[in-house]
């Protein structure tokens, strides 16, 4: 019997594993992902610019794709194929609640909210938030260095956004991920802090020596650019609601119980929906006391033009067999 007679059995997975990566909005420009050379990194340290999300569950992929029959002749015979449209939705929940899942599971804006400066009228994202603190020179990904009074306004485990002051700019704001599309200028000078994504948790406050803040992780921006400056949150705030849709790269993994891998990797993924979220009863029962509130995501995937061919795609798959694997 020849080694092709043999039916090799189906890869066999527990779990499905996501990464996601910001679209550079202001140039169009996904993240790709290249299995040939990244395919076999460690799961729990993705490439960047990729940020692991962990576990998620109900992972579906659906298609909406059409296509057409051109008929000719008496009488009518089908001839060929043509592909009518493009389309294609992912849906899955995320099992933590974080800034980037919660932004992901939300349809529009997703905000930090400030710690509010004193005796400011309440807002529903909100209020007015204390003054933000400058950044002295020497900063890295993970330091901040600020003057000794300025970092006395911060504590361990105290959750900072760093970003540049809103000067009235229209268009994506945000940095290094755009988190908000202005139209029209608005007028509070910390909108750029209130939707940025670059955010991190202080580790620990140092009001003498080299004073400043050290921070747990690195912040997604890299290195803070001139003029950025400092505002601690109490936590995030998404609406119901709103005009902006982000734009992220997805990747997908599963990885069989042989060492093979299957890789879905959508390079423009939109949410088609809004909040949302759902219960699962930690004791298997409807009506129970304790129940674990978990984040739904529902996407849309946009297509990209593939510069191998030309050809407009939604999505790719890859396999990686196990060594050794029979094919």
């Amino acid at each position: 019997m020849t080694v092709s007679s043999y039916l090799v059995p189906a890869p066999v997975t527990r779990r499905v594993r996501a990464y996601f990566a910001p679209v550079n909005r202001a140039a169009a420009v996904p993240v790709i992902f290249d299995p040939a050379s990244q395919g076999q990194f460690a799961l729990d340290s993705p490439p960047a610019p990729w940020v692991s999300l962990g576990w998620i569950q109900d992972f579906v992929r659906k298609t909406a794709s059409k296509t057409s029959a051109i008929a000719t002749g008496v009488p009518a015979t089908v001839q060929e194929q043509v592909r009518e449209s493009l389309d294609a939705d992912v849906s899955f929940g995320f099992l933590s609640w974080t800034k980037l899942t919660m932004a992901l599971a939300t349809g529009s804006q997703h905000m930090n909210l400030l710690v509010p400066a004193a005796a400011v009228a309440n807002a529903a994202d909100g209020a007015a938030g204390a003054t933000a603190v400058a950044i002295q020179s020497g900063a890295t990904a993970t330091l901040l260095p600020m003057a000794a009074a300025d970092a006395g306004k911060f504590v361990a485990g105290q959750i900072v956004a760093v970003d540049v002051d809103y000067t009235g700019q229209t268009g994506f704001v945000g940095s290094p991920i755009s988190g908000a599309y202005v139209k029209a200028a608005l007028t509070d000078p910390d909108y750029a802090r209130r939707v940025t994504f670059n955010v991190a948790t202080v580790a620990s406050v140092s009001t003498t020596g080299l004073t400043g803040l050290t921070l747990a992780d690195a912040l997604p921006g890299g290195v803070p650019a001139a003029g950025m400056k400092v505002q601690a949150l109490t936590g995030f705030v998404d609406r119901e609601g709103g005009s902006f849709f982000h734009e992220w790269s997805a990747l997908f993994a599963m990885e069989g119980t042989q060492g093979e891998r299957i890789f879905f990797h959508y390079p423009r993924l939109q949410p088609t929906g809004s909040a949302a979220e759902s219960a699962s009863p930690l004791d298997g029962k409807r009506g129970g006391k304790l129940e674990r509130v978990l984040l739904k995501g529902e996407f849309r995937a946009l297509p990209v033009t593939d510069p191998l061919d030309g050809e407009r795609v939604l999505c790719y798959r890859s396999f990686l067999p196990a060594a050794n694997a029979l094919i």
